[in-house]
Order: C-alpha cells, then sequence, then structure tokens
C-alpha cells in the first residue's frame, strides 16, 4: 500500500490550502457567524475542487477534508463531495451522472445526507418511488439542492439485490401473505428538496409576520387558497389513494443548531418522490466512504488545534521559561500529536483501499472510531494546553472543540462503531 499523494492530489492540496488560508480567517469566520460561507464555496468550486474530486479520489477528497478542518471553513465541501459528487459518480446510471454531475461540480447544487439517525421508509407507485421519514439533525441541510437518503425497500429474501424492489414492492402490496419471503434492505434515494417542494424554516421575525399576514386574510382567501399544512395533508391523502401526481408530496426542513456552525436542519419526508441510486451494496459503500471523508476532516481539526498549541506554548512564558520546554505541556501535546496520526494514518489507509476497489468497509469503521474517541482528546487537550484563555468562546481554539466535538456525535457513538466493527470481523452482519 501507497499512501503518498499523486500529483494532482498534491496539486489540489495545496491549492485548498492557500484558498482556505485566505478566505477562512479567524475574522472572517467570527463575522459570519453560524451560516454559510457563501463567498469561499465560490471560490473553492470556482478553483474546481469540488469537481477534481471524481479524478483525485477518496484519498484527494480526505487530503481537501483535511485542509477545510485546520481553518474550520464553514462550506459543505465534504457533504456534497460524499454524499453528492462521489456516490452518483460511482453508483449512478449514465443518465445520472451527465444531469446531475454537472451542477455539484460547480457548486450550482449542493448535496447533502441523511445518514446516521435512522432511515426512511420507501415505497414505489405508478409514480416511481415515495419516502417518507424524519431525520432529526442532517448537515448543511439548509445550504442543499439535494439530499441523499437511505431508506428501507423490501425485497425478495431469496434474490435480494438490485432489480428486484419493484417486484417486491408490489408483493407487499398485495398483502401479508404476498409479503411472505420479503425483507427489508437499505437502498439509497436522491431527492431534490426543492422539487419536492420543501418548506423552508423561517427566522423569527419572518414566522412573526408570516403569522401577521395569515392572520389578516380573510376565510374566502383560506378557503381559496388553503393552508400549507391543508396542502400537506391533502397530497398525502391523494399519494395513499394512488391518484397523486408525480409532483405530489413535501420535504419540510427546519432549522436545527447544532454543536459547530453546519447550517443544519431537521428533515421530514411526507411522500417526497426520489429516484434511485446503485443498488444493492450502495447504502453500505456511500456510508464507508462519508466515514472516512469526515473522518479525514477531524483529522484537520485536530491538526488546526494542535497547530496552535504549538505556537501558543511557544510564546507563552511561566516560570520565567516557554509553556513548551515543561514536561507536563510537552507530554500531553506529544499524546494529542499520536492521536492525530492515528487518525490520518487509518483515513488514508481507508480512502487508499475504496480507490483501488478493495474491501474497506472494516478500514472505514476504524478510522471513524480513531476520530471519534481520539479527536475528542485532542480538542480537549488542546483547549486545556492553551490555559484559561481555552474557555473564552471567541478564541479560535474553541472554534476547533466544536468542531471536534460535533464531529465525534456525527461519526459515533464510539462505542456503536466498535460494535459494529466487531459484528464485521466476526461475520455476524449481514
Amino acid at each position: 500500500m501507497d499512501f503518498a499523494p499523486t500529483e494532482e492530489q498534491r496539486a489540489a492540496r495545496e491549492l485548498a490550502a492557500e484558498i482556505f488560508g485566505d478566505l477562512s480567517t479567524h475574522e472572517r469566520l467570527s463575522a459570519l457567524g453560524t451560516g454559510t460561507d457563501a463567498e469561499l464555496w465560490k471560490a473553492l468550486c470556482a478553483a474546481g475542487l469540488p469537481a477534481a474530486v471524481e479524478e483525485i479520489g477518496l484519498a484527494g477528497l480526505v487530503l481537501l477534508l483535511e485542509e477545510q478542518g485546520r481553518t474550520t471553513a464553514q462550506v459543505p465541501l465534504a457533504v456534497t463531495c460524499a454524499y453528492g459528487v462521489l456516490p452518483v459518480a460511482v453508483h449512478g446510471t449514465a443518465e445520472q451522472r451527465d444531469r446531475l454531475l454537472p451542477a455539484l461540480r460547480e457548486g450550482t447544487a449542493v448535496a447533502t445526507g441523511a445518514f446516521g439517525s435512522g432511515v426512511a421508509t420507501a415505497r414505489r407507485t405508478a409514480h416511481g418511488w415515495r419516502l417518507s421519514g424524519t431525520f432529526p439533525a442532517v448537515p448543511w441541510l439548509r445550504a442543499a439542492t439535494h439530499v441523499l437518503v437511505p431508506a428501507d425497500v423490501l425485497v425478495w429474501a431469496h434474490e435480494a439485490g438490485a432489480g428486484h424492489e419493484a417486484e417486491a414492492a408490489q408483493g407487499a402490496a398485495a398483502g401479508p401473505a404476498a409479503s411472505a419471503g420479503l425483507r427489508a434492505e437499505p437502498r439509497c434515494f436522491l431527492v431534490d428538496v426543492h422539487a419536492a417542494g420543501t418548506e423552508a424554516d423561517k427566522t423569527e421575525a419572518d414566522k412573526t409576520e408570516a403569522d401577521k399576514t395569515e392572520a389578516d386574510k380573510t376565510e374566502a382567501d383560506k378557503t381559496e387558497g388553503g393552508g400549507t399544512e391543508d396542502r400537506r395533508t391533502e397530497a398525502a391523502g391523494a399519494e395513499a389513494d394512488g391518484t397523486a401526481a408525480d409532483g405530489a408530496g413535501a420535504a419540510l426542513v427546519e432549522a436545527v443548531e447544532t454543536t459547530a456552525p453546519w447550517a443544519a436542519g431537521r428533515l421530514t419526508l411526507d411522500g417526497v418522490p426520489a429516484e434511485l441510486l446503485g443498488g444493492e451494496g450502495t447504502h453500505a459503500d456511500v456510508l464507508g466512504r462519508a466515514r472516512t471523508a469526515f473522518a479525514g476532516l477531524q483529522a484537520g481539526v485536530c491538526r488546526g488545534s494542535l497547530d496552535r498549541v504549538v505556537h501558543h506554548t511557544a510564546v507563552r512564558k511561566q516560570f520565567g521559561r516557554p509553556l513548551s520546554t515543561h514536561q507536563g505541556v510537552l507530554m500531553r501535546a506529544a499524546d494529542a500529536h499520536m492521536d492525530t496520526e492515528a487518525i490520518r494514518v487509518t483515513a488514508y489507509e481507508a480512502a487508499w483501499r475504496y480507490d483501488q476497489g478493495l474491501p474497506a468497509a472494516t478500514h472505514a469503521l476504524t478510522t471513524a472510531w480513531w476520530a471519534c474517541e481520539a479527536g475528542k482528546r485532542v480538542v480537549h487537550s488542546g483547549q486545556h494546553l492553551h490555559g484559561g484563555i481555552g474557555a473564552d468562546v471567541e478564541h479560535p481554539v474553541h472554534r476547533h472543540f466544536l468542531w471536534g466535538r460535533q464531529l465525534d456525535a456525527y461519526l459515533g457513538p464510539a462505542p456503536g462503531l466498535l460494535a459494529e466493527l466487531g459484528d464485521e470481523l466476526t461475520g455476524v452482519a449481514g
């Protein structure tokens, strides 16, 4: 195995480092608050970095995300590539690639994934696949145009695999007797949240104004126009009766504030049209690649925290000498460095194996576990080694602490990853 980056990967990483370093500064992030950095995202896309992921692979994406993590840049690079560019490029049909990839490359479309908090239910109708389900916190959902959603479909137990989902759905619709021998398997579906009739969450001021406007409407206006909730209910009823048009169903997006400023949202799907992406094995592949990508992001977050530790302990003096010369500080920083390297190397290995077409499920779980367990230790050490100013929420190191804890929560919990890894190693996992 060879983790040395190719010339193309190295060039992409250097370009990303330059852009993140110029635009994702402490001053700009402080002014930005919890929003998405549209200017930085535009610069990354103009430089062709999301598009380059198709060529530089998952290993190249890990390198890009390391640079993002160093600066805690508030852009949807990880989700767009892990849940959009790579899944479509690897598992999409020729028609899906031609239709979806250009906008994802240019950044005019932003993808995210509803992974990590359950699955939706999928059923096939005369108008195609429909999804229903709720996902409490989807990263960068408020910036997304497309969401990759895991959903259970029924397949024949003796013929599980791509191409049998429709037959299984017809059997399930015929009743319990016809459903005998069916089993639920996860598949990946792409939802265009704008085309699905998305209802975006509003600010409190917007909500107040909307409430006043609604209260000022006459009863005749309400009867003629109908409320949003009524339209959703009618759409759901029409879908249940099999009379819904292709555009029926709704996706509700509600703003959710997470530990790190990820522009997250709660996603509720109610009979929303969706298109199947890939088939059997796609869900596991997408999940493993995403875990690896986010582990790379965590490696960058930890490295950025350590860079700040190195600077702080070198210039701050105690008892007449720099903090960095004290043995306790050196040991704590050394442990944090080794933890960071463990995350980075395991992420490189998993990414390399995916790019080489080798089995990598256990390697993705391994790097995700390191990202959770070791990442948490590193960002705590980074804050601790800054002393009192490490507790200042306006200090740059606090931002790394928040991102480290957010990634720990998103990828984990760590004990669950270990249990899943144990199942994989012992052959228990299906």
